[in-house]
């Protein structure tokens, strides 16, 4: 049924054969004929929308929290509650006859296309068509068959006997045409929030499925704009030509105009403020009336708007402060409006179940099947397939603005659209369970390997992966890189990230960066993020230009600082990567040392050394710098000292294995310091007696000195006749003789490299554990940088992948070990 008001009090009721009915309702006013004097305060059009809302906010938000631990998103979530609020729920109810009278259809129908314009600005504003225009050969494959097959195969499933009642004729064959265009959508934001929540957005698979449905929106768009302007009273021509030339003015003068005035307000140096974001505002609903006069829907003007602003400051302003009104408030109306035309409780008697059973079927399994034939071809694995077909699947606000469309046509009727909402509901409800069962499926049938430093092969490729939040972090990070010794037989391969906060965005992402490309249109202005990772990009790309045999990949993580270290713990895995090198974020100098501040930052780096499957290694940068005897003519400092103090512990080997990697690039000199206890500081620590003063047994960290030994001797035995690296060892008796001796006789270095060694059972770092004002740099790290006498130096702290996470360290290259053979182990 399709209810259009024609004048206050008096509505046409219209099917889908063309009958119509004029239906009246009575107003009881109490005196006069004054709007406010009715008997029923209820029927006041202000509180009793203000009072829908309140319900349908409640009841969606309640389910939420219901749905939430299934992995349900929102948009399930408020399609069940206009369900539930409609005729298949509270049709007899005093619920609705009280708040959902018949008359107040109109008023919540105004409110609903209000929300629907400003809803589909804000999804415009977010849509990055560059995301389209570089799109790989094997993403565009997969993009047009999820979108052609199930364009014709759902036009294929409308015609099929769905009615108990009435003659097959009475099926409009123009419903099948939105009935396709549904099927083939896949809702871009809604699949955004689902690989952000599954931290999918990173991976091939996640970035495969955003373009996709960046394609698969913009051709469903384009579809449902030809279907309006072709079965709108069959006025094409006074339809399609007003509203085509409106389209161009806006893409072709309005676009560049908005972003010459951008550009002019960043260059004066001036911020965005409420004014702009009005006058933005209020050219959505101007651009809703142009379309909607054109004898279009008013959505597309204010889409149009959203698609030319250009993606920067002014964009994310616009975000923050309109996406929880637009999103929490307005949009919910338009799904409970959608609600109260469903009506699942009678549709038993009115339509054959095993048919409608066998098109949600086959519906849901249209896009999993293409997308499993379509990635066999391009080698992905058939669970790869599964996923991302089921992703493909993700349906959204907009698939019900299509069955909306078609019914306010007459192509369809209130059955008819109550089987395909349905659909829409089952086939995005089983994205999240079907997810899941893939995702443990593949992470049990995948072992995991540590990848450390001392596990990589020295002649194959090392993959280090730089996390740059501030330019101030840049130098020191690119300084270390430099020493980092890529040859021919072992490759560096560095993953330059630039750390974004989440701020107003529909979800979090991982940007790949194309080397020498912008990720923005050449005549539109980029936004202070993007300026800043130009800069990092193009220091690491001369960094590249340096060496030959170097690789960059940037990247952009846009997420939020709690969730951050997530998204890189995933994309480490998925390149298997050897070590994260992260900058310590220095805030000010204190007694000679530096003293972190609680930048939300810190939390990240915190996290990353908590839980992190490779190793990460903390460098707190003062100036590094290193000149190559081999490729600079300057003789001011053609050396750079580096001092490995090693104290014991996996986290010192996992150091001394970077270390011994960069003693290898020319104009590098090692100085290896291995701190051992006196035998009698040692035993007092090592052993353990009972109440009565027996010896019981020895303590574990005995075992970790000869791992330490076997791995120093190794070290030892490959580097004796490198004349760049020197060993030497000394006995002392606490902490304190530690730091003296350093002071003493190790102050004179560039760079110092230690272990983090939290854990470390060595006597001498135990007194230091007490002091510890930076746990990130652990105790010998936290003494170095508080220390006077090595303000000058720079220090690198390594970690090796925490223990908490289940997994044995591994015992490295340099340790002994017995013949496996290379088939079973490849590693």
């Amino acid at each position: 049924m399709s209810e259009e008001a024609n004048i206050f009090g008096r509505y046409n009721i219209s099917n889908a054969q063309g009958y119509e009915i004029t239906i009246c309702y009575m107003q009881n006013i109490t005196q006069g004929s004054s709007f406010w004097q009715t008997q029923n305060t209820f029927y006041l059009h202000l509180p009793l929308l203000s009072m829908q809302l309140a319900l349908m906010i409640f009841i969606s938000r309640l389910l939420m929290l219901i749905l939430k631990p299934l992995g349900q998103p929102r948009f399930v979530a408020e399609v069940i509650a206009g369900i539930l609020i409609g005729p298949s729920c509270f049709s007899s109810t005093i619920v609705s006859k009280t708040f959902f009278p018949f008359e107040s259809v109109m008023l919540l129908e105004t409110f609903a296309n209000l929300g629907l314009n400003y809803y589909m600005f804000l999804v415009g504003l977010e849509m990055d068509l560059s995301a389209v225009r570089n799109m790989s050969k094997k993403s565009l494959s997969i993009g047009i068959a999820t979108i052609l097959i199930p364009l014709f195969a759902g036009a294929g499933l409308y015609f099929l006997p769905m009615h108990t009642k009435g003659p097959a004729s009475s099926t409009q064959p123009l419903g099948a045409v939105f009935w396709a265009i549904t099927l083939s959508i896949t809702s871009f934001p809604d699949l955004a929030r689902v690989l952000s929540h599954f931290k999918l957005l990173h991976t091939d698979l996640g970035r495969i499925g955003l373009t996709t449905s960046i394609l698969s929106d913009i051709t469903a768009w384009v579809l449902l704009l030809v279907a309006i302007v072709t079965f709108n009273n069959h006025k094409f021509l006074g339809t399609a030509i007003p509203t085509l030339i409106f389209l161009m003015i806006c893409w072709y003068v309005l676009r560049p105009g908005i972003a010459w005035m951008i550009r002019q307000t960043e260059n004066k140096g001036g911020k965005f403020n409420e004014t702009h974001i009005y006058y933005v505002t209020c050219g959505v609903a101007a651009c809703g009336l142009v379309t909607d006069a054109c004898g279009s829907h008013s959505m597309i003007g204010g889409f149009m708007l959203g698609l030319i602003i250009p993606k920067g400051e002014l964009a994310i302003k616009i975000m923050e402060s309109s996406e929880e009104f637009v999103n929490g408030i307005m949009l919910p109306s338009f799904i409970m409006l959608n609600g109260i035309r469903t009506n699942l409780r009678d549709l038993p008697h009115i339509a054959n179940l095993v048919v409608v059973s066998l098109i949600t079927i086959a519906a849901t399994s249209l896009k999993i099947l293409t997308s499993v034939i379509i990635c066999f071809f391009f080698g992905m694995s058939p669970s790869d397939g599964l996923a991302l077909g089921t992703l493909m699947n993700t349906k959204g606000v907009f698939a019900l603005i299509v069955l909306n469309e078609g019914r306010g046509l007459k192509a369809m009727d209130s059955t008819t659209m109550s089987i395909i909402t349905f659909t829409i509901l089952f086939m995005t409800a089983m994205v999240a369970p079907i997810l899941l069962l893939t995702n443990k499926t593949t992470r049990h049938a995948r072992q995991y390997k540590q990848r450390t430093i001392q596990r990589s092969n020295p002649n194959t490729e090392f993959r280090i992966l730089t996390c740059i939040h501030s330019l101030g972090n840049l130098s020191g990070i690119i300084n270390l890189l430099e020493v980092s010794n890529s040859t021919r037989k072992s490759p560096i391969i560095v993953f330059a990230v630039h750390l974004v906060e989440y701020m107003g965005r529909a979800s979090a992402m991982m940007i790949v960066q194309e080397p020498g490309k912008k990720n923005y249109a050449s005549n539109q202005p980029p936004s202070r993020e993007r300026a800043e990772s130009d800069q990092i990009f193009n220091a690491f790309e001369s960094y590249r230009d340096r060496h030959h045999t170097v690789a960059v990949q940037p990247l952009t993580v846009v997420s939020p600082y709690t969730t951050m270290h997530e998204d890189i713990f995933q994309f480490t895995e998925d390149r298997h990567v050897a070590v994260i090198l992260i900058p310590f974020h220095k805030q000010a100098t204190v007694a000679g040392g530096l003293q972190c501040d609680n930048h939300p930052i810190r939390e990240v780096n915190q996290n990353l050394l908590l839980n992190s499957p490779c190793s990460v290694g903390i460098l707190v940068d003062r100036g590094l710098r290193f000149f190559n005897p081999l490729e600079s003519s300057s003789h001011a400092r053609i050396k750079l000292r580096v001092a490995m103090l090693f104290v014991g512990g996996f986290d010192n080997q996992e150091a001394l294995s970077y270390a011994y990697r960069i003693a290898g690039t020319p104009g590098v000199t090692l100085t290896v310091v291995r701190f051992l206890p006196n035998k009698d500081v040692e035993q007092n620590v090592n052993n353990e007696y009972d109440g009565e003063g027996n010896l019981v047994s020895t303590s574990e960290s005995e075992i970790e000195k000869e791992l330490d030994d076997d791995f120093i001797n190794e070290l030892r035995f490959k580097s004796k006749f490198d004349e760049s690296i020197t060993y030497l060892e000394k006995l002392l008796n606490n902490g304190e003789e530690l730091l003296e001796s350093i002071r003493r006789k190790y102050n004179d270095f560039d760079l110092y490299i230690v272990g983090r060694g939290l854990e470390m059972k060595s006597p001498l770092a135990i007194g230091l554990s007490e002091l510890i004002d930076n746990p990130e740099l652990g105790p010998i790290g936290d003494a170095l940088v508080s220390s006077a006498f090595t303000s000058h130096a720079s220090v690198l702290v390594v970690q090796q992948p925490a223990r908490d996470n289940g997994l044995h360290r591994p015992m490295g290259n340099f340790r002994q070990k017995k013949w496996a053979s290379p088939i079973l182990n490849p590693e």
